[in-house]
């Protein structure tokens, strides 16, 4: 299996679109997750992320800019107990919601699809980290036309139990610019996660993401015996 530095796979493209990274740290010791936003157009890049007590949200940078909050604004974050959800879209409240109706992670997505941002249809891509005990287990999703065509959805979920130490799995929405722009395709990759604290891995991700398109960025660090996270935000609007 192929393992990447965080380094060269950001910078493997210019444009990754969001991205969501899960994983377990190098001592065992945390879940981190990590969420990024890029955007080509002025409404998609007039974002901020915000956090709202454990969850965390998209907000305008300039109201007065906003043309179509579709698609754009919604909570990226939501933590359901000892799970905490990450989403590139308003699927975050269907995996909540659902969740806590009894229903698992993929069931809750099977009621979902892409985006309707034809030609586009943006893969919804999804994740969640449930921790018990001082273990953690999680799951990613990826829902995607099939070769664009809007009348058929594929559905993956990808599911790893004890993860190893200092690895984590990474999924984003494109694979590169385009127009129409080109969806992820196959399993989500591998990354090292180097032994850092939060504002290390922080950075890194950061000062590795293209510079023009790049626009927000949220990492988490989840104590697994106690529970308690450390979280960290940067935009680019400042």
């Amino acid at each position: 299996m192929k393992v990447s530095t965080i380094a060269n796979e950001l910078n493997s493209l210019a444009y990754h679109g969001r991205g969501i990274i899960i994983g377990k740290s190098a001592d065992g010791q945390k879940a981190i997750t990590a969420y990024f936003i890029m955007g080509r157009s002025e409404n998609s890049r007039n974002r901020v992320f915000v956090a709202e007590g454990d969850a965390m949200r998209t907000k305008a940078f300039d109201e007065s800019k906003m043309t179509d909050p579709h698609l754009i604004i919604y909570y990226p974050v939501r933590v359901l107990g000892n799970k905490t959800i990450v989403t590139n879209g308003d699927q975050t409240d269907t995996v909540y919601e659902l969740m806590d109706k009894q229903m698992t992670f993929e069931q809750a997505l099977r009621t979902r699809e892409f985006e309707d941002d034809a030609p586009n249809f943006t893969p919804r891509i999804s994740g969640i980290i449930h921790h018990e005990k001082g273990e953690m287990n999680f799951a990613m999703s990826i829902l995607k036309s099939a070769e664009g065509n809007d009348a058929s959805c594929e559905r993956f979920t990808y599911a790893y139990n004890n993860p190893l130490n200092g690895r984590a799995k990474f999924i984003h929405t494109y694979n590169g610019d385009g127009n129409p722009l080109p969806s992820y395709e196959g399993e989500p990759k591998t990354l090292e996660l180097p032994d850092v604290e939060i504002d290390a891995l922080t950075d890194l991700i950061w000062s590795n993401l293209n510079q023009d398109n790049k626009v927000s960025l949220f990492v988490r660090y989840i104590d697994l015996k106690t529970g308690d996270a450390e979280t960290r935000i940067v935009n680019k609007n400042k």
